[in-house]
């Protein structure tokens, strides 16, 4: 099942909308940012209940 959330990009601070998949649990993988290219790692945890939550941090220290 697929899903859109939008983040905001630890590096360069603008909204971007992350396709996330959420068939296959909780992940945690790195995505570039649409707008500034930078790598950012996303963190995503499913709960029991169906939902979801996403966390996303720099790279680059």
């Amino acid at each position: 099942m697929l899903e859109e959330t939008t983040v905001t990009c630890p590096a360069c601070w603008e909204e971007i909308v992350l396709e996330l998949d959420l068939s296959g649990g909780s992940a945690v993988y790195t995505e570039d940012c649409s707008v500034c290219c930078r790598p950012m790692t996303v963190r995503l945890t499913l709960d029991e209940e169906g939902g979801f939550e996403v966390q996303v941090e720099s790279e680059e220290g």
